[in-house]
């Protein structure tokens, strides 16, 4: 199959939908496909992905999230979306979290018929809400709404964010959660020297991965950070990094971490403690996870159905710090449940490769084609 790929994130970004993007057009021209990727550029000069990827990259033109300067949204003015969309002679239109770029995209499949499908990744409304955008959260969801019941299929990553989407009036919702690569998060990249560095005492380490942003909540580890017998370290970027410096001077701030950094770091945590109430998914967790860490997190969205209280880890009110800080001391007291915690987690999550749930995305396409053949032959006989 060609598919056409539209997503409102891309690599250099560093988020969930950027990554599952990679990781989808990968898998396809693993199984013989010819995706083509279209994203919005990053900032500065042009960048130039040919040769980067196996697949083509299209950059559109994009200008800076109102409130979050180092996000970009993509802007399809003019032919050129229209022009490069087509052109492709897709079999079907993936749309990845579509809200600017990806509405355009929507239209342009309706309006040709084209097969497609829409994966719902971010809570566009309770962005609104964080950032206090202009045009709120109601607008926010009629939007999300017009978009996803134009397209063959939505795929929802937890049944939390399915619940949203019916609740909403989202039609033609199938689950599709995310994968791991768990041959590079597991508990082998545990290491001695990274330990000693962060909690040169034998501190408990505890760490969160992930966007400094202030939807994410990441204030909330000053509880934790505030135990005794502690250490807090966050790995990760975003516009409040330096708020959440100030605010609290008792956590290691290690920037972005990539590749075989990130596996031991995750590896290497005692604890794992994700803090925002409003992740449609989690794959940081599930990377926690993989890695053999016992996890804490909010009772909300894509963590209910990581997180297996009592088994995997904790789940407590979200946006309750003290309820963090306490679910840490417990684990923190009691090293055989700690232990016990993280087997369980990887084997919770092992089997969930990046090639099975790939493979399920095939599958998802292959009904939306077949759908719109049926009712195209039903067209044609009537």
């Amino acid at each position: 199959m060609r598919i056409a790929i539209v997503t409102e994130s891309f690599p250099p970004d560093v988020n969930g939908v950027a990554h599952s993007v990679v990781r989808a057009a990968e898998h396809l021209v693993a199984r013989g496909h010819e995706p083509l990727v279209v994203a919005p550029a990053p900032p500065g000069a042009e960048r130039h992905d040919a040769g980067a990827y196996p697949y083509p990259v299209v950059r559109i033109p994009s200008v800076p999230m109102p409130g979050y300067q180092g996000f970009r949204l993509g802007v399809p003015t003019g032919p050129r979306l229209a022009g490069v969309l087509l052109g492709h002679r897709p079999d079907v239109v993936h749309l990845a979290s579509p809200f600017v770029l990806g509405a355009r995209a929507a239209t342009l499949a309706a309006r040709h018929r084209l097969p497609s499908v829409a994966v719902y990744q971010t809570d566009v409304a309770s962005y609104a809400r964080a950032y206090r955008l202009s045009w709120g959260e109601a607008a926010a969801w009629r939007r999300l709404r017009e978009i996803h019941n134009s397209v063959g299929r939505t795929l929802a990553p937890s049944t939390r964010a399915a619940a949203d989407l019916i609740a909403n009036g989202v039609q033609r919702i199938w689950l599709w959660r995310r994968g791991v690569d768990a041959e590079r998060f597991q508990p082998a990249r545990r290491c001695d020297d990274l330990r000693a560095r962060l909690a040169p005492n034998g501190e408990l380490l505890v760490g969160y991965v992930g966007r400094l942003a202030p939807e994410k909540r990441v204030d909330l580890l000053a509880s934790v950070a505030r135990l005794p017998g502690v250490r807090v370290v966050v790995a990760g970027d975003g516009p409040v990094r330096r708020q959440l410096a100030r605010a609290l001077p008792e956590v290691t701030f290690l920037g972005v971490q990539h590749g075989e950094d990130l596996a031991r770091l995750y590896a290497s945590l005692d604890v794992f403690v994700h803090t925002g109430p409003h992740e449609t998914f989690g794959q940081t967790v599930q990377e926690a996870l993989a890695s053999g860490v016992p996890v804490v997190a909010p009772a909300a969205g894509g963590p209910v159905d990581l997180v297996e209280t009592g088994v995997t880890g904790v789940l407590v009110p979200p946006g309750d710090g003290e309820a963090l800080a306490a679910a840490v001391a417990a684990l923190g007291a009691d090293e055989s449940r700690r232990a016990a915690y993280g087997r369980a987690a990887r084997a919770a999550v092992r089997r969930r490769s990046w090639a099975v749930v790939g493979d399920e995305l095939i599958g998802h396409y292959e009904a939306v084609v077949a759908g719109a053949s049926a009712v195209a032959d039903l067209s044609a006989a009537s």
